[in-house]
């Protein structure tokens, strides 16, 4: 398995992290939010507008991650002072269960030591079981709790999770 993370720098790979994301939201997402909620945080968060504004404007970058030839997910971060905001991590239903989660926290942790990071943090859903079990098996810890209004009527329940580097 040939697995690389390509910077997203262009149109076209921003058009693919939002195609992707909305994918991807619809599929994970449903167990726990409602779908109106999904549709109003894919164009609020994950439309091509926001990744490009994100991009351009808010410190973010995005690293589509390829696996042979195909576009099986992608990585959206912010360099910080001191660490690293992983604020989105997601890969494909169909490539789940490959090691590509562990490929990828390698490759955010490689990030953070080159760039003398003291440590990874992100935000998870409470409810999202399955993705804080395996963020708990990479090291991270929780370190509060944190419900945020995202607009709308909408707030974000997260747990704030955090791994030394």
């Amino acid at each position: 398995m040939n697995t690389r993370f390509h910077k997203v720098k262009e149109q076209e790979e921003i058009n693919v992290v939002a195609e992707l994301g909305t994918k991807i939201w619809h599929e994970h997402y449903s167990s726990i939010l409602e779908p109106a909620q999904i549709d109003y945080m894919v164009d609020k968060f994950q439309s091509a507008n926001a990744v490009a504004l994100q991009i351009n404007d808010q410190g973010y970058e995005y690293y589509l991650i390829k696996d042979e030839d195909s576009v099986v997910g992608y990585i959206g971060l912010v360099m910080e002072t001191d660490r690293i905001f992983l604020s989105k991590l997601y890969i494909a239903k169909e490539a789940r269960g490959k090691g590509l989660a562990s490929k990828a926290f390698s490759f955010i942790t490689e990030l953070a030591t080159s760039n003398k990071k003291q440590a990874i943090w992100l935000t998870v859903n409470r409810y999202n079981s399955g993705s804080i079990a395996v963020y708990e098996k990479k090291g991270f810890i929780k370190v509060r709790e944190q419900v945020s209004d995202i607009g709308n009527g909408y707030v974000m329940d997260d747990y704030v999770m955090e791994m030394a580097v």
